[in-house]
């Protein structure tokens, strides 16, 4: 069942995590994937990065869909100055979470709404943190060798055994940990005249 409306939307994407959320809200989407360069630029913040990369996912594909929005997403993981990429294999994966042993990571996760004939794009950031428990190697093993997190920035997956990592989570919007934070894509969505609940 999807909500009627009369613009039509990509999602600028091609994770998994985020087209399922989508679905969610009940729009009609169709999928491309963004040729982004996702390097950080010498001193940019992480805040910066997530923004710049979710507007230049959407840009890229916007400009050959004109009339057509686009949502283009980023999300950094941070733990203190250094800013986690995804883990991309086991040693990598283990690593990360053995480093966010007993500490607090912020979640950075952009998103940017663009249309190429609209003069500015609809955008938000959301903030999570993430306390992890004490984790010791053992733990740390089994969990990576179960899930597999390897596509995961901080090497983990909140919608599934990542949850038993953590002594808290503080966020606004829980989705916004799995990579979409549905909260504000729903407030931009609304703006640009998607029907929504």
């Amino acid at each position: 069942m999807f909500l009627k409306s009369e613009n039509r939307l990509i999602l600028a994407s091609t994770s998994l995590y985020r087209r399922q959320l989508l679905k969610r809200l009940g729009v009609r989407f169709s999928v491309a994937a963004p040729a982004t360069d996702e390097t950080p630029l010498p001193g940019e913040s992480p805040h910066a990065l997530v923004k710049r990369l979710a507007r230049a996912k959407a840009a890229a594909i916007a400009q050959s869909n004109p009339d057509a929005w686009v949502i283009g997403s980023d999300q950094a993981a941070v733990r203190g100055r250094a800013i986690l990429g995804k883990p991309l294999n086991r040693s990598g994966c283990v690593e990360q979470l053995r480093a966010s042993s007993g500490r607090r990571v912020r979640f950075l996760t952009a998103v940017c709404l663009i249309r190429s004939r609209q003069p500015k794009p609809l955008e938000a950031i959301d903030t999570t943190w993430v306390n992890f428990r004490e984790l010791d190697d053992d733990s740390i093993e089994r969990y990576v060798d179960t899930e597999k997190p390897f596509d995961c920035a901080g090497g983990f997956k909140s919608e599934g055994l990542g949850i038993t990592l953590f002594e808290s989570i503080e966020s606004r919007d829980p989705t916004a940990l799995i990579g979409l934070p549905l909260i504000a894509v729903s407030q931009l969505l609304r703006t640009a005249g998607f029907t929504l609940p």
